[in-house]
């Protein structure tokens, strides 16, 4: 085992008595439950002192020019590219997901330094006369300051790209508090940026097993201006409240519990192309993952046997191995997954499709597996399942479908497909959801805006919408006698 590397730009320092020893903790494989690594378990009174060095290197990132700011991040995408087979490993070893979709998100993580490294150039500002005259408007954005960003551990690569590149685009400088089940890749990424060319201090990252402590800390400093979070709507909620109290710029990725909708006169093979995607990319642990497929009637019979013939082929075990499916992050989330799946069956519905699983009963390893007849108001329906479990419910009243598909209190992502694209985007248009795959099965893309409606979310990110999150506007009203 070893401990991961301290460097002033990437984390915090350890403690200054030689006597002491630096508290850890293991970042473990879900796969094996072997330790890959011990950690520095950062403390709140470190996170604090975390912010003394950002605000100090905000004070000058601010003043580079949007030029110099695009070429360090271009350069940055660059290494990534460069060190794609590492950062793939990295993932499928502190995340569990397959190679394959490692390498993805790799490639996927990678584009939002080359995204906003062409958008931090591109500040958007207006300017206009006052319609009575005798004044004119001149708006303009300036960064809104040090950026606490907390990301989760089922994407660790894109979800730390995603917020990093637009704030250093925009002039921040950023607080990352990465999940303690995958701190590896963000150090990773973190070295990348400073090999790069990010200044000291502009980029620092925090690993924690104690992640409110340190979040706390570094909420409470009048310095910080702005949190970006992405995670479970509760912990959202706490969060929102915590920055109530100096009210702090917010944006908040929140749950999902995506619908994906087939109708009567929709490519069933291509449906179940896309359900593949939407479903069991990472394994299902994705807040965009289609996690209620309402499946019309007359299409029933043949979506259920070609889809669930798919799921049975699925291989499941170490992704080291080239399984298509990884354990999922814990076996406590392993027994969660189970327990929803007997419940369903409890429930009325059927396993009518499942995949092999490897030996060994004591393990993160989750049978994919396709449920049918699961009743309207079953409670798999009602939550994320946050893995490889696709419910499946019959319909023929549209409009009863639709209330279905959008009665829970979040609306992150929803998929549908149609045979007539008219169709499909009629029934998209009436979705209460941020995102729409129309006859697609993903949404995500650095170029578009990233988000929710209800409480799925505040704000987006990706495309110009994610700098401006970064930003603050501001006014000036000059006179023009």
């Amino acid at each position: 085992m070893s401990t991961a590397s301290e460097s002033a730009s990437i984390s915090a320092p350890a403690p200054t008595h030689a006597s002491e020893t630096p508290p850890t903790f293991d970042v473990r494989n879900p796969a094996t439950g072997e330790t890959i690594q011990q950690v520095h378990d950062h403390s709140a009174e470190e996170a604090a002192a975390m912010v003394d060095a950002a605000q100090a290197a905000f004070l000058s990132w601010r003043d580079t020019s949007p030029r110099h700011r695009s070429e360090v991040l271009m350069s940055a995408y660059l290494g990534m590219r460069e060190n794609a087979e590492r950062l793939r490993d990295l993932i499928v070893a502190e995340n569990g997901k397959s190679q394959s979709d490692a390498a993805a998100e790799v490639a996927y993580a990678s584009e939002f330094f080359r995204w906003y490294a062409e958008e931090a150039v591109r500040s958007p500002g207006d300017y206009t006369q006052a319609p009575a005259g005798g004044v004119r408007n001149i708006v303009t954005r300036h960064p809104v300051g040090v950026a606490v960003l907390i990301t989760p551990w089922n994407f660790p690569a894109a979800m730390a790209t995603r917020k990093i590149g637009p704030a250093l685009a925009a002039g921040c400088s950023v607080l990352l508090k990465p999940a303690s089940e995958t701190p590896l890749t963000a150090f990773a990424i973190a070295e990348i940026l400073a090999t790069a060319g990010v200044p000291a201090g502009v980029v620092q990252v925090a690993a924690s097993s104690r992640a409110s402590d340190v979040v706390t800390a570094w909420l409470a400093d009048d310095r910080v201006r702005k949190l970006s979070f992405t995670g479970s709507t509760g912990v959202g909620r706490r969060l929102l409240a915590q920055c109530a109290e100096r009210v702090v710029n917010t944006s908040m990725e929140l749950g999902g519990n995506a619908p994906f909708i087939v109708t009567s006169g929709a490519d069933i093979d291509a449906a179940v192309e896309g359900a593949m995607l939407a479903k069991f990319r990472n394994g299902g642990q994705a807040c965009t993952a289609a996690n209620r497929f309402y499946v019309h009637q007359d299409v029933l019979g043949e979506f259920t046997e070609k889809f669930g013939a798919k799921i049975a082929a699925l291989s499941v075990g170490d992704p080291v191995q080239g399984a298509d499916i990884g354990p999922v992050i814990t076996q406590k989330a392993a027994d969660q997954i189970r327990g929803l799946v007997q419940g369903a069956v409890d429930q009325g519905a059927v396993v009518t499709a499942q995949a092999a699983l490897p030996a060994g009963p004591d393990s993160a390893f989750v049978a994919p597996t396709l449920l049918t007849g699961v009743p309207m108001d079953a409670e798999i329906l009602e939550q994320e399942i946050f893995g490889p479990v696709a419910p499946v419910v019959a319909w023929t009243d549209l409009d009863a479908m639709i209330d279905l598909a959008n009665a829970p209190e979040v609306g992150l992502s929803a998929y549908v497909y149609a045979g007539k694209l008219q169709t499909a985007m009629k029934i998209a248009e009436r979705l209460e959801a941020g995102m729409v795959g129309v006859n697609r099965g993903i949404v995500s893309d650095p170029s578009a805006p990233f988000g929710g409606v209800k409480q799925a979310g505040i704000g987006r990110e990706g495309g110009a919408f994610g700098m401006e999150e970064f930003t603050e506007v501001q006014y000036l009203s000059v006179d023009w006698a």
